[in-house]
């Protein structure tokens, strides 16, 4: 068959351990056979990253920004422990996602793909609740320090005009643990209004979280923002008969719990990561999980929401079978190549993306699975645990 054509490469950004095996796996048997692909190619391999001084993954932040879809895969941010295995790290480098996130200002919205076969853990859950992470500032872009004697700490603003803000952060007797985080109102908005935008297009409720309880200024000024950002978007909610309502952080955890799902649940940076992970869990699992930064101007960036898999990889380094699931992987190109296509009117474009989800779906229904997943099956659903490879091959069956 002839290849569908591509007008416009998509920015991709190669990434660490066994998703960057199964990057490989994917592109060779589920892409390349159908697709005259284009990219722009990044390696953000941790190795790569630590020998440009982290030079790339700004690169491939502002290609993304140039060409507006980029896919990435799984990557390593380095801690203690991993500065230990690769004693080659000149620095302990900063999650790359984070820079990505910073550069492009995006929110990121994760959703779980949900097949019959295996029902969410959560038993009322009937539909996919999407989460919608803001992807700037808080922790991600904090600042700390250790002190090892008494004395105080305190946090200065000085304006460019002169003006100068002091707070007293605490007084200690003994040694203690700093961090000085901040956000912008800029970004803020951007977040706010990409999630309304959302809400829109998806045609689902929002629901937004914080505890502006405890953190009166700093989370208050997130809800503020949201709620000034909703007057634009009031109007367009009542004509589609979608609600948003804010709520205290612990009260949305009880009501995601107690609700059916089918609508977005925003969060803060942090709150985002972690509650990501639990719907994806509850839901079924990790790589079960897609993943996309959108920007204020439209830019999209699709990736999976889990990490590097580096127990599998250790195991692959021995010569061994993995069964690693690669779906969520598999979707970060899916997407990508929609998004690709409708921005350049490639209709065959988008239709491969959306044969190729298809295809995954036809091979999980057909009980054909990574072993993570044939555990959380449906009593009665048959289902058969196959190795990585196998799996992409059953996939790419189906799809030709």
């Amino acid at each position: 068959m002839e290849k569908i054509k591509m007008t416009t490469p998509l920015v991709e950004m190669d990434g660490d351990e066994m998703t960057r095996i199964l990057w490989a796996m994917i592109k060779d048997k589920l892409i390349l056979p159908f697709v005259d692909l284009k990219t722009e190619y990044y390696d953000l391999g941790l190795l790569h990253r630590n020998e440009t001084k982290d030079q790339v993954t700004v690169d491939a932040a502002n290609a993304t920004k140039k060409y507006g879809v980029a896919v990435k895969c799984a990557t390593i941010t380095p801690n203690k422990q991993r500065m230990e295995e690769y004693p080659q790290l000149t620095e302990m480098w900063k999650s790359p996602n984070g820079t990505i996130r910073s550069i492009l200002d995006g929110t990121v919205f994760r959703t779980p793909i949900c097949i019959d076969a295996i029902q969410p853990v959560v038993k009322n859950w009937k539909k996919p609740i999407t989460i919608a992470r803001h992807a700037y500032g808080d922790v991600y872009k904090s600042v700390d320090f250790v002190t090892t004697q008494p004395g105080t700490c305190t946090m200065t603003f000085q304006g460019e005009d002169g003006e100068e803000q002091s707070v007293v952060v605490q007084k200690v007797d003994g040694p203690a643990v700093w961090q000085g985080a901040h956000n912008k109102d800029q970004s803020i908005r951007s977040f706010a209004r990409a999630c309304f935008q959302y809400a829109v297009d998806t045609r689902q409720d929002l629901w937004f979280s914080t505890k502006d309880t405890i953190a009166k200024v700093y989370d208050g000024e997130f809800k503020k923002i949201f709620e000034e950002e909703f007057e634009g978007y009031q109007a367009k909610f009542q004509e589609l008969g979608i609600t948003y309502f804010y709520t205290l952080i612990d009260d949305a955890v009880a009501r995601v719990i107690r609700s059916e799902g089918g609508y977005i649940w925003a969060c803060k940076n942090y709150d985002g990561d972690v509650m990501s992970d639990m719907v994806s869990t509850a839901f079924g699992s990790l790589a079960m999980m897609t993943s996309v930064l959108v920007a204020p101007d439209g830019t999209t960036e699709y990736e999976a929401a889990h990490g590097t898999v580096t127990r599998h990889y250790y195991r692959h380094l021995k010569g061994e079978k993995t069964s690693t699931n690669p779906m969520a992987t598999i979707f970060a190109w899916s997407g990508a190549l929609r998004k690709r296509g409708e921005l350049d009117g490639l209709p065959d474009l988008s239709a491969f993306a959306g044969k190729l989800e298809q295809a995954c779906f036809d091979t999980l229904n057909a009980g054909i699975m990574t072993k993570d997943l044939v555990g959380l099956v449906e009593p009665g659903f048959q289902a058969q645990a196959v190795d990585s490879e196998a799996f992409l091959d059953a996939i790419a069956q189906r799809l030709a």
